[in-house]
């Protein structure tokens, strides 16, 4: 049988990982394939359409997007003849996601693939991981689009900060989300109706410190409730500083914007395979039908490889042509987004196109007014939002025009997709209020701002009887809508009148977008 390259799928060993030994060959594990979709370029024209900042909601229906643009019959039987003759077997399939789950031993993906799965250690920990290229049968060249799992490293890192570094208990500075929410104008609603969806990679919640955290709010508790993926659960840690600090954090804020949405949290492993299936399963819920997704994960960009990139973008396309709205934290470090290469790098997936990124402020307020506004950056161990320019994704139509400004005060115009596209108070000194496992505490970080964000559209679906969708198009064409950030930096880049790579368009101004959106 003779193998061809999988486009994009070359690995790079972790800076400062260290080879262990060969991955054990019992090893059993689960691998995810993505096929291609059906009327491919039907559905690019679609979301080409979505992305006219005029044009009107023709969202398809979760039916009808798994009937026309979902894997063929005949794409799944080649993949598993494949997998037949490989000794594999077929856990799952799903035709609107395009994912057919893989199950088998570690020699038998490396035969399959042709590849060798080694041990690698990390900071500490250990993981099964990957260098150079996956191979395909080339008869299913085209056919297969990603092969996904076969790597099981942390894929992304939660965007949460708390006071000096770590969790705090609450400061006089800090803010409750709903006080955050009248802050910004947000428009009267509950959010009834709607489905927030919020993707995790870890830790969990406990219902009894969110029926306290509410009733301290007066407000009444959001419906919660826990998804698996791929077999991972709603599991506390107790570690407050930890992936709980980010579910109770995401859930606490969406929920205290839009208390009557329902809150359908995807607890997902942390990995590329486990972080994108979290994603499509999001999207394509028919049962649960999330109208709007908040992510508070991702990773430099330059972390992952092209096969993932284009992957997560297109189940970002897909939410677009559903009407769903995706928003992702832009990261916490700034114009480096954490890598010491002396290189700048934007968060993944906030770069995606389809996704509307979301950075970081600090507010000074009294009362229910604003007194200033600046972007978030409390220096290297504090925190910065992130923000800057993608190695990868193409400018969209909407950024086309748009110039960046840097530390040194050059002007250049944006050559790619440009980050953040919106922003919404993330430092930690002006900071929510949270109860995590038993505990009061203040919590910052970008990852804040794309639950706010995800309430404030909840709230606008909500109003208009519809989902909004790509959003995207229509902030870019309707910026008074926001309030522009023009002081501060992220070391790497610094605000400026309109747009610019530290807090995009700016903050919301919540009844002026309801209006154009």
């Amino acid at each position: 049988m003779t193998h061809t390259i999988l486009a994009g799928s070359v690995r790079a060993t972790m800076p400062g990982a260290l080879v262990i030994g060969k991955a054990d060959p019992a090893e059993r594990l689960e691998v995810t394939v993505l096929v291609r979709r059906q009327a491919s370029a039907e559905l690019a024209a679609r979301v080409g359409e979505l992305a006219r900042p005029d044009a009107p909601a023709k969202h398809l229906s979760r039916e009808e997007f798994a009937q026309h643009h979902g894997a063929s019959s005949a794409d799944f039987a080649a993949v598993k003849k494949f997998a037949v003759a490989h000794g594999l077997s077929v856990v799952q399939q799903d035709a609107a996601r395009r994912t057919i789950v893989l199950a088998g031993t570690v020699a038998q993906f490396s035969d399959a693939f042709e590849v060798e799965l080694q041990q690698f250690e990390h900071e500490g920990g250990t993981y099964r991981g990957r260098t150079g290229p996956i191979h395909v049968p080339n008869e299913l060249a085209g056919t297969v689009e990603a092969v996904l799992g076969l790597d099981d490293r942390p894929a992304a890192r939660p965007h949460l900060r708390g006071l000096n570094g770590s969790a705090a208990p609450a400061a006089a500075t800090a803010f409750t989300p709903s006080q955050i929410a009248r802050l910004y104008g947000f428009p009267a609603g509950t959010g009834a109706g709607q489905c927030i969806a919020i993707i995790e990679l870890g830790g969990g919640y406990r219902p009894r410190d969110l029926r306290t955290y509410f009733n301290q709010l007066g407000v009444a508790p959001p419906r919660v409730t826990a998804i698996s993926v791929d077999n991972a659960h709603n599991h506390p840690t107790g570690s407050a500083a930890g992936p709980d600090g980010e579910v109770m954090l995401d859930i606490e804020v969406a929920g205290a914007v839009a208390p009557a949405a329902h809150l359908a949290v995807y607890f997902a492993p942390n990995t590329d395979s486990g972080f994108l299936n979290a994603i499509t399963t999001a999207v394509h819920d028919a049962v649960n039908k999330p109208s709007v997704i908040s992510i508070s994960w991702g990773g430099p960009e330059a972390s992952w490889t092209a096969q993932s990139l284009n992957a997560y973008d297109q189940a970002f396309q897909d939410a677009a042509a559903l009407g769903v709205t995706v928003l992702a934290a832009a990261g916490d470090n700034g114009a480096s987004d954490g890598l010491n290469d002396g290189k700048f790098h934007v968060d993944f997936p906030a770069s995606s196109p389809h996704v509307t990124a979301c950075g970081g402020t600090n507010i000074q307020a009294h009362g229910t007014t604003i007194l200033s506004e600046t972007v978030w950056n409390d220096g290297p161990h504090g925190g910065a939002g992130g923000g800057g320019v993608s190695s990868y994704f193409a400018t969209p139509s909407w950024q086309v025009s748009l110039r960046t400004k840097d530390s040194a005060g050059t002007t250049a115009p944006l050559q790619k997709r440009g980050v953040p596209d919106v922003a919404g108070n993330a430092d930690p000194v002006s900071g929510y209020r949270v109860r995590v496992d038993g505990q009061s505490l203040v919590f910052g970080g970008t990852s804040a701002v794309a639950p706010l964000w995800a309430g404030l559209i909840a709230l606008i679906n909500q109003a208009k009887g519809n989902s909004r969708g790509l959003i995207n198009p229509k902030l870019y064409a309707n910026r008074p809508a926001l309030t522009d950030i023009v002081h501060g930096g992220n070391d790497g880049f610094v605000a400026q009148a309109g747009w610019d790579a530290c807090t995009g368009l700016g903050s919301p101004r919540g009844t002026a977008l309801a209006a154009v959106l």
